[in-house]
């Protein structure tokens, strides 16, 4: 009988084989080089994985449903053990909200954000940051919108091959939509706003338009705008988050390129402070940081997905080294916010007529008239690149300032229901008077002339008011609201 003694022997002194490696939580855009991006449920795939691969630093929380009945998913990333508001603040961890595809046609956000918290969590980029820090990444916001995938949907936009839709399924543009909170998703995000608190709230966009070789522009605010120590800070992250990203072959701006004179480049630029229907129009007046990013519509996906992949890296590394501090400036900010009344407070900004020249990327450009309208139109020569000189306006002042009432604003009973329901969304305090107050001394406000917009805006229409203040005698029915100037929002 043959002995398999030996045989048994040799076989125990193999190394054992080690176990596979776990595969990379990759997204269709990087397996399929970055020509496609996924749908949907990739996303809601990804977030439990991303969990579930990471138990002690993701978890995937769902804080909202959309008209079309798809689950909001945002994952909340963090090697603190702060994983829930209440935890975070206990800690006085600082909170960074990054945002894909509120126009779900732009959809640079999703894939970069996927890739950069990977890499993050993997320790190939921005090394300790998790440990210091709250990331709350929304790969879509507009996700009802990024289901009406189409080939067409972005026809001057190079990648992915298809992509979403702009608006919502009820037609509403999320990025003009912050102050009005009409659409179920915008009131679900307010909500994680206020439960969080995000010092930085990022919007990842692409920006369409003339073709030139700038990549990718950074506004934000306070910089132009807000509490004078946050606009010392604001201007610190920025120009760190452009020398990041500069350093790895970007070639930023920090201002909207969009031409004065539509498709004329001669025309310039002028900066500006978006007002609060933008996202970093409304963080500015809530004493937080809101940053747009745009990437350049003319770029090739894998080259926009890079930039703003290494935009949300250096935030992560910018957080994690300042956040702190920005918390600290943040909350005296709202203690001088709170005592306001009695003072001038701006309601718009504006620039000067002061301009300055500026070394713009381009390419070099005719003006003929189109075949089509006869009007002028430019056409690029891509295989010509130039340097344009052009005019800036960026000098940023107060246009209309009003004096802050003193005690606060009272609204009358027959409107209580709808502004308190306003108000509550955005986390302003008020409270209802139990009570008439019969000839109550107030200020009210007059309109002498009131102008509508010739269009209407997602159902609403636009008025321009011009008038005054001044003291009158009202009876305030009981149930009016009392909103107290003495708070920070």
């Amino acid at each position: 009988m043959p002995s398999f003694a030996p045989l048994l022997l040799a076989s125990a002194l193999l190394p054992m084989a080690a176990p596979a490696q776990e595969a990379p939580l990759t997204t269709v855009a990087e397996r399929s080089g970055f020509v496609q991006t996924g749908r949907y449920d990739e996303v809601i795939a990804l977030c439990a994985q991303f969990a579930q691969r990471y138990p002690d630093a993701v978890r995937c929380i769902e804080f909202g449903t959309t008209p079309e009945g798809r689950p909001m998913k945002a994952l909340v990333a963090t090697r603190s053990g702060a994983f829930t508001p209440e935890q975070a603040r206990a800690k006085g961890f600082p909170v960074l909200l990054v945002q894909g595809g509120i126009h779900a046609g732009e959809p640079d956000g999703k894939d970069a954000g996927f890739l950069a918290l990977r890499e993050a969590l993997e320790g190939e980029a921005a090394a300790g940051a998790l440990d210091r820090q709250v990331l709350l990444f929304v790969p879509v916001f507009n996700v009802d919108g990024h289901e009406r995938f189409g080939r067409w949907n972005r026809p001057n936009q190079r990648g992915p091959e298809e992509m979403g839709w702009r608006t919502t399924a009820q037609n509403l543009n999320l990025n003009r939509d912050y102050v009005k909170a009409d659409a179920p998703e915008m009131q679900a995000m307010l909500a994680l706003v206020n439960a969080w608190d995000p010092i930085v709230y990022v919007d990842l966009h692409v920006t369409d338009g003339a073709k030139f070789r700038q990549d990718v522009s950074y506004q934000i605010e306070p910089v132009h705008a807000g509490d004078t120590q946050l606009r010392a800070d604001g201007l610190a992250l920025r120009g760190a988050i452009v020398d990041a990203v500069a350093a790895r072959g970007a070639h930023p701006l920090t201002f909207y390129p969009s031409f004065v004179e539509e498709d004329n480049p001669a025309s310039g630029f002028v900066d500006g402070v978006a007002p609060p229907r933008f996202s970093h129009g409304y963080f500015q007046l809530r004493n937080r940081f809101g940053m747009l990013v745009e990437t350049h519509s003319w770029k090739e996906y894998p080259v926009r997905v890079k930039i703003t992949r290494d935009t949300i890296v250096a935030l992560l590394e910018q957080t994690a080294a300042h956040g702190s501090d920005w918390l600290a400036d943040a909350r005296a900010a709202d203690a001088r916010a709170a005592k306001l009344g009695g003072t001038a407070v701006p309601l718009d900004w504006k620039a000067t007529g002061k301009v300055r020249t500026v070394d713009f990327l381009g390419y070099a450009y005719t003006r003929t008239p189109s075949d089509i309208s006869g009007a002028l139109m430019t056409r690029y020569d891509e295989a010509t690149p130039q340097l344009w000189k052009l005019p800036l306006r960026d000098e940023i002042v107060p246009g209309r300032s009003i004096v802050a009432p003193k005690a606060g604003y009272l609204v009358p009973a027959a409107h209580a229901a709808w502004v308190g329901a306003k108000l509550a969304q955005h986390g302003i305090e008020f409270r209802r008077l139990d009570a008439a107050l019969p000839a109550a001394e107030v200020e009210a406000f007059r309109a002498a002339e009131a102008t509508f917009d010739a269009r209407s805006v997602e159902g609403h229409q636009r008025l321009d008011v011009t008038g005054s203040w001044k003291p009158e005698s009202r009876d305030v029915a009981a149930g009016a609201l009392f909103v107290p100037i003495a708070q920070a929002k």
